[in-house]
C-alpha cells in the first residue's frame, strides 16, 4: 500500500500556488478562491462525482467495481482485458463535481475560472505509453466531443513523461519525467479560465512534497467548446501502445477540492 499522505495542496493555499491564471485586475472587489467542492471518499463514497464510467461495455464483470473507495482514497483499477465500448481503448473514469450523493453538480461555464487540487499516487505498473493514456480530462459533456485539456502519461523518445496539453491545438503546457514520480503521492493544482477562442487560460502545478516539479501556464487559448466544461479523472488509455507498457494497474486519488474564483 502507498505511504500515508501528509502534505496536500488542498489543505492550504499558500505561496506561488495561490496565483490564478486569468486573475482580474485589482479594483473594488478583490477576487479570491472560494471552496465549492470537498468530497470525502470515506463519507461520500462515489457520490462526490456527477457520473461514473465503470466498464461501460461490461467487458470484465468479475473485477467490478473497477472504481471504488479504499479508506480516504478513490481507486481506479485497470486490467489488460478491460475494454470500453470502443474496443480499441479502455476507460474507467469519474466525471464532474457533485456536492454529496444526490446533491447538485457544479457547472463550469464560459467566463468562469475554476481550480481543482488533489493528490495522486501513480504506481510503477501505470506506465506512460506511445499512444494516449489520460488520467485527467476537461471535456464538454456528451458523446462525440473531443477533450479540451488532457493530463497524460506519454512516452517521448522512449522516456516516460507526464504532461498537460490543450488537445485540439496540440499545445503543450508542461511536461516532466514520470519515473521519479512513481510510487509517490504527488500534489496536483490545475486552474482553468473557461473561454472561447483566445479568452481561456490554464495553469498546471505538480509538487512532490515541498518541491515544485512543474509550474506552467498558457494564456490566450481556447478552453471552451459549447455548453460547459466538465472534468474527468481515472484511467483512459489506448490499446495501440507499441512499447509493451500496458499492465494491470491502478490509480489513487485523495483530498480532492474544487474552487471558483469569485
Amino acid at each position: 500500500m502507498p505511504p500515508t499522505r501528509r502534505n496536500l495542496l488542498g489543505a492550504a493555499l499558500g505561496g506561488a500556488a495561490t496565483a490564478a491564471v486569468g486573475l482580474p485586475a485589482s479594483g473594488a472587489h478583490a477576487a479570491s478562491w472560494q471552496l465549492k467542492w470537498s468530497p470525502s471518499a470515506r463519507d461520500d463514497g462515489l457520490g462526490g462525482f456527477e457520473t461514473l464510467e465503470d466498464d461501460r461495455a461490461g467487458s470484465h464483470p468479475a473485477a467490478s467495481p473497477h472504481i471504488r473507495t479504499t479508506g480516504d482514497n478513490w481507486r481506479f483499477d485497470m486490467h489488460t482485458v478491460d475494454r470500453d465500448t470502443s474496443t480499441d481503448r479502455q476507460r474507467h473514469e469519474v466525471t464532474g463535481l457533485r456536492n454529496g450523493p444526490g446533491g447538485d453538480f457544479l457547472k463550469w461555464t464560459a467566463g468562469q475560472t475554476w481550480r481543482v487540487t488533489y493528490a495522486m499516487y501513480i504506481p510503477s505498473s501505470l506506465r506512460a505509453t506511445t499512444s494516449f493514456t489520460h488520467i485527467m480530462q476537461m471535456k464538454q459533456p456528451g458523446s462525440g466531443t473531443s477533450p479540451i485539456v488532457v493530463q497524460s502519461l506519454r512516452r517521448v523518445n522512449g522516456v516516460q513523461t507526464i504532461e498537460l496539453k490543450l488537445f485540439d491545438d496540440d499545445i503543450l503546457v508542461g511536461r516532466t519525467d514520470l519515473e521519479p514520480l512513481h510510487e509517490k503521492w504527488i500534489d496536483v493544482d490545475f486552474q482553468i479560465k473557461v473561454g472561447n477562442g483566445t479568452a481561456g487560460s490554464v495553469r498546471w502545478i505538480l509538487k512532490n512534497g515541498s518541491t515544485t516539479i512543474v509550474d506552467k501556464s498558457r494564456t490566450g487559448v481556447d478552453t471552451f467548446l459549447a455548453d460547459r466544461v466538465r472534468p474527468k479523472w481515472g484511467i483512459y488509455r489506448s490499446l495501440g501502445d507499441t512499447s509493451g507498457s500496458l499492465r494491470d494497474c491502478h490509480l489513487l486519488l485523495t483530498r480532492m477540492r474544487g474552487y471558483q474564483l469569485v
